[in-house]
């Protein structure tokens, strides 16, 4: 099975990138230890590791090894000064004319803001007065983009809150339309014995009403 290539950038993952640095760093000396053997070379490898705890390898005495670099590395140093002299004087070069360039930035901020004006000229003043337009003409025009946006996203919103009631209300209906309503009457008449001659009747009415639905308040 074909491995696919790995991005090489930093492991977010603390996990993950210990384990990678495990498997790394074994994988590591082991091919220093080859490379050793196979070619008899004087290899050393130092690691340390994030927490800044050391891990080494060499196939001889370390300091040996280290004492023969710092002899070699002395010895092409001094070859190369010249050059290194050279490389040194353009970056202090550099490093002037970069500072000098904040200097002049650093007064023109000041100027931006209304700070250290009584040198200026008419000419510069004007400068200042149009590029501090152009400026405000680029914020407003931002301010006026994100306040666009902000009332776009109020009416969506509105819109869903009025579609919503809309649809609660019909719902609402549809129950009230859906609820059963039995009314019943009931009328009950009793008629007793004549007495002395004469026909008494006794009559009564007993009216009952059965509703489903919640309770009406009768005043």
């Amino acid at each position: 099975m074909v491995r696919g290539k790995i991005e090489i950038k930093k492991i977010e993952n603390v996990t993950s990138r210990q384990v990678t640095f495990s498997k790394r760093r074994s994988g590591l000396f082991k091919k220093a230890h080859e490379l050793s053997v196979l070619c008899d070379a004087q290899v050393a490898a130092i690691v340390f590791s994030q927490s800044g705890r050391l891990h080494e390898y060499s196939s001889s005495q370390m300091e040996k090894i280290i004492d023969r670099y710092g002899k070699f590395s002395n010895a092409f140093y001094v070859a190369e000064r010249p050059q290194v002299e050279r490389y040194l004087q353009e970056l202090k070069m550099e490093i002037d004319r970069m500072v000098k360039k904040i200097d002049l930035l650093e007064v023109h901020h000041r100027k931006l803001l209304g700070q250290g004006l009584d040198s200026c000229s008419v000419t510069e003043l004007q400068e200042i007065d149009t590029q501090i337009e152009k400026s405000l003409r680029i914020v407003r025009s931002r301010k006026a983009e994100l306040y666009a946006d902000q009332l776009k996203k109020l009416k969506e919103k509105e819109r869903e809150l009025l579609n919503e009631r809309k649809r609660l209300l019909e719902e609402q209906n549809r129950e009230r339309l859906m609820r059963p309503v039995v009314p019943a009457t009931l009328q009950i008449c009793d008629k007793g014995n004549t007495e002395g001659g004469h026909r008494t009747k006794h009559s009564s009415e007993v009216e009952t009403d059965l509703f489903i639905g919640l309770p009406v308040t009768r005043l």
